[in-house]
């Protein structure tokens, strides 16, 4: 049975869609079966694993409003190994036609039951908003993966996420918890980065992923490319750190699952 994820920060530009491509490529390159389903309008994630998201006949909307299976939904890309639930702009409205319909937080989780015996992972790149769309994942997830920026800021909206996760935890999954923090983009000369991952490491202690993911420039070209920058330059700094980051997480899930 596929253990579920999201990447979620309510903040903007921290690496979020990166970071979800790229554990996706690096768990299916050490032969896991991934699925990653893109819960942003943007559809970045869509894009960044070699999709044209214009063009799919099926997507996450039609999955969450019109009943659509995912297995009729899904796409399989020539350019990765992992399959790809696509989002394009449709998504949007979603959030308005949510609203209305019973169970609305739980929608996602009940169409994932499906396809639990098809992965050994599932990550869902979450859109940058406390939304529905984010609860819906909240409530669909064993696990949460926070990437974030070590900056001032984004401690301060750090906070916030994690009471949601509490909220969520307390009173819509009781199996929701926090599978740990992903510093990324992290410039190891600039020395307010370096006060901020010791202030992380000081509060959040184990749960802080032990792989920093570097600022790297073949990291941030991949998109144009429509692919992961694991599979765009494999040799790359920031490949490599993810390619680290996917080990690290199979042996972090694998503890979980023994306690």
């Amino acid at each position: 049975m596929a253990k579920i994820f999201c990447v979620a920060n309510q903040k903007g530009g921290v690496g979020k869609t990166t970071t979800a491509v790229n554990l996706a490529a690096s768990l299916s390159g050490l032969d896991q079966r991934v699925l990653l389903i893109d819960l942003d309008p943007q559809g970045n994630a869509t894009m960044g694993s070699g999709i044209d998201k214009s063009a799919c006949e099926n997507t996450v909307y039609e999955v969450l409003v019109d009943d659509v299976k995912i297995r009729d939904a899904r796409v399989s890309p020539e350019a990765v190994k992992y399959d790809v639930l696509p989002a394009n702009r449709e998504l949007a409205g979603a959030e308005v036609e949510l609203v209305d319909m019973e169970n609305r937080e739980r929608i996602l989780r009940t169409v994932i039951v499906e396809i639990v015996d098809d992965y050994d992972f599932v990550l869902i790149d979450c859109p940058p908003a406390l939304s529905l769309l984010t609860l819906n994942a909240l409530c669909a997830a064993h696990g949460v993966v926070i990437p974030m920026q070590c900056e001032y800021f984004a401690l301060e909206g750090l906070s916030d996420l994690v009471n949601t996760i509490k909220q969520v935890h307390a009173n819509l999954n009781r199996e929701l918890t926090v599978i740990g923090l992903l510093r990324v983009m992290f410039d190891p000369r600039i020395t307010l980065q370096q006060q901020v991952s010791d202030q992380l490491k000081e509060h959040f202690g184990t749960k802080l992923f032990d792989v920093v993911i570097p600022r790297n420039v073949r990291l941030a070209e991949a998109p144009s490319y429509g692919l992961p920058g694991v599979v765009f330059d494999k040799s790359s700094r920031g490949a490599q750190a993810y390619i680290q980051f996917g080990t690290e997480m199979i042996e972090r899930v694998s503890a979980l699952s023994m306690t």
